[in-house]
């Protein structure tokens, strides 16, 4: 019995050797190679930067786009609430408008970060890449660019606050409802939660472009995507 289990076990190890050979060699057998594969990935990625991460720039970039648009955080939504019911329902909607625009202002601070973060694909992680999740790609610029975005974006957003007249506008909204008989006081720390929403916002975007090229053939505009991604389908 041991040398019929101890036999199965080398035919087990043997069949995932195997595999793991023939996923390794992919490239070859299809005729494309390494190289060719992670150029594919980056223009991939470079389109999704460009076309993607642009968007959010813009006015209302983050504020009328429902996939990524910031909301607040949970310890200010009984402040909404509360200013609403009191007859102060523009004064929060401003407050809201404003967190979301000084995330528009702060994006356009990603590019140069991941240029440089697509041009760092390795071959390896281009394979891993590619036979990955339909947000593999997005995985790793977020692995590779998260905390580096994030001491960039949080100074820029405390200096669009008061730009966008953010600083003020809260100030006032939160004095208001820390006025009001039975509420407790709320000071948030808005330049982190706003820092961290437009962070996930981006990556939002650039997996929507990933997983249209990888799924959908018309977003495949060059001849380098479609013979990359092929590779996939």
């Amino acid at each position: 019995m041991k040398k019929i289990v101890a036999l199965l076990s080398v035919l087990i190890l043997s069949s995932c050797a195997e595999l793991q050979s023939v996923v390794d060699n992919l490239p070859n057998q299809t005729g494309i190679d390494n190289t060719t594969i992670a150029s594919g990935l980056r223009q991939a990625l470079d389109f999704g930067i460009d076309k993607q991460v642009t968007k959010l720039t813009q006015k209302d970039g983050f504020y009328g786009n429902n996939l990524v648009k910031i909301l607040l955080p949970e310890e200010l939504q009984k402040v909404d609430q509360t200013l609403r019911n009191v007859g102060l329902g523009s004064l929060a909607d401003e407050g809201l408008k404003v967190l979301n625009r000084a995330a528009e202002d702060a994006v356009s601070e990603a590019t140069p970060i991941f240029v440089d973060a697509v041009k760092g694909i390795t071959f390896n992680d281009a394979r891993n890449i590619l036979l990955g999740a339909d947000n593999s790609a997005t995985t790793y610029l977020e692995n590779k660019t998260s905390a580096q975005l994030y001491d960039k974006f949080n100074p820029v957003i405390k200096s669009s606050f008061s730009k966008v007249g953010a600083d003020q506008i809260w100030s006032n909204l939160i004095t208001k409802y820390n006025a009001l008989p039975l509420t407790n006081n709320v000071n948030p720390d808005l330049t982190d939660y706003v820092t961290k929403e437009a962070l996930k916002g981006v990556y939002t975007m650039i997996a929507v472009e990933e997983k249209e090229i990888r799924t959908d053939f018309s977003a495949r505009t060059t001849t380098l995507l479609k013979k990359v991604f092929a590779l996939q389908d």
